[in-house]
């Protein structure tokens, strides 16, 4: 069995999260760029223009390359040969609270959705807890936007309404947002398990990278057909038009009942931010 010392644990979330708010993954950077170079219309390129213009601005000057730093969603796949040493929530929270404050991060939390009292150190996070084999703690650290996740749905499709229901769910919650999310978007989608199942896979999908498709050929496929017609909108970077809408589609899926299909859709703005560690 091997002890990891909840100190560790503490000083890694720090790390990442103020890593995560000042510098964009290189999957989404490359992507950004090959789609400013493919997009034709003049306002979607300028728009793309500013934001590579930003995230390089943010990253040399080791500032947050959004204002919104986002709630901390914290993803741990913990091996069943480690240990440990010390509270794990608690853990977190003190990484998170401490990006905070070394990292001049906006506090965006409230302790209670109606009376409004920020706990001015960006705590709670939101933690994920999986348990895997060996003896090491794989860590993400995912700051998300709220502008992005206010447009995100939830959906209790019937099982008869297929590929195409799941499809036509996905575009339309898309369409519904419009610029709100500050496109070009990362699209999540969860399908299967029960309500809050289909939500938790949406938001896992926002982590894999960009360009990675699903390894089973149909969900590729499917991911490429909800793309095209996502970037067929024509809503574009910022709301300005252009075939740039989304920068990505990725499904994540599992088994559910026999009466069910809980689809969701999670959405991200351009600033697709996570980093990650393993310990």
């Amino acid at each position: 069995m091997r002890v990891i010392k909840a100190a560790l644990l503490t000083e890694a979330v720090k790390r990442l999260f103020i890593k995560a708010n000042r510098s964009l993954p290189q999957d989404v950077r490359d992507c950004i760029r090959s789609c400013y170079e493919k997009e034709p219309w003049p306002g979607a390129r300028d728009s793309l223009e500013k934001i590579i213009e930003n995230f390089e601005l943010a990253e040399k000057n080791q500032v947050p390359v959004c204002q919104d730093t986002g709630i901390a969603c914290v993803f741990l796949d913990i091996g069943e040969e480690v240990h440990v040493e010390g509270n794990i929530r608690a853990a977190v929270d003190e990484g998170i609270r401490l990006a905070c404050r070394e990292g001049c991060l906006r506090a965006s939390m409230v302790a209670d959705p109606l009376r409004r009292i920020n706990t001015s150190d960006n705590t709670p996070a939101m933690v994920y807890i999986n348990f895997t084999g060996g003896d090491k703690i794989d860590l993400t650290v995912a700051p998300k936007g709220f502008g992005s996740e206010n447009m995100s749905q939830v959906k209790m499709l019937r099982p008869s309404d297929g590929e195409a229901g799941l499809i036509d769910f996905v575009v339309s919650a898309v369409e519904a947002a419009g610029p709100n999310p500050c496109p070009p978007i990362v699209v999540g989608i969860g399908a299967g398990g029960v309500f809050d199942k289909a939500a938790f896979l949406a938001k896992k999908a926002l982590l894999r990278p960009l360009g990675v498709s699903h390894p089973d050929p149909y969900y590729a496929g499917l991911e490429r057909e909800i793309l095209s017609r996502i970037n067929a909108l024509g809503i574009g970077p910022q709301g300005f038009g252009g075939r740039t809408t989304a920068l990505s589609a990725a499904i994540e899926v599992m088994p559910t009942h026999i009466a069910g299909l809980p689809a969701a859709v999670n959405i991200n703005c351009h600033v697709s931010r996570h980093a990650r560690e393993s310990l």
